[in-house]
């Protein structure tokens, strides 16, 4: 499982010309599922993600997580990220989990951030959507579990 985290200032997911996800500070949390994933990996990467410190305190130092830092949380699929690049000159998703399992881990990795009382906007899972962000710093680490 990948997480692909970018802390913005606002982030929004439009799909057919329609916002159907957005937020101001927080992150926005591009997710990867593959194969061998499962709910424990999906519960802990959600907890990663959520303790996650990548937001400055008043030293100007990353010691905040997204909830000290009153952020919510966009997610948005992307499967693509499980890609393999190894070779060649063209991804091969091979790696990547077949959409009845992403989408179920997908939704259970949501789940879990709202239990953690986050506000927690989606994109529309295999839907074609397009991501506007305003990268904070810009900052963007990836998490794998």
């Amino acid at each position: 499982m990948i997480a692909l985290l970018q802390r913005v200032s606002q982030a929004s997911v439009t799909v057919d010309k329609q916002i159907v996800g957005q937020i101001d500070q927080g992150l926005l949390v591009f997710l990867a599922i593959e194969p061998e994933d499962n709910e424990v990996k999906a519960k802990r990467l959600a907890e990663r993600v959520a303790g996650y410190r990548i937001f400055n305190d008043e030293h100007d130092k990353m010691n905040l997580n997204v909830k000290q830092a009153e952020g919510d949380i966009l997610v948005v699929s992307q499967f693509t990220l499980a890609a393999d690049t190894n070779s060649g000159l063209r991804p091969s998703f091979s790696t990547v989990a077949k959409p009845e399992l992403s989408k179920t881990l997908y939704q259970y990795f949501v789940r879990q951030l709202r239990q953690q009382g986050f506000k927690t906007p989606t994109g529309v899972f295999a839907a074609d959507m397009k991501v506007a962000l305003l990268n904070d710093g810009p900052v963007t680490f990836t998490l794998t579990i």
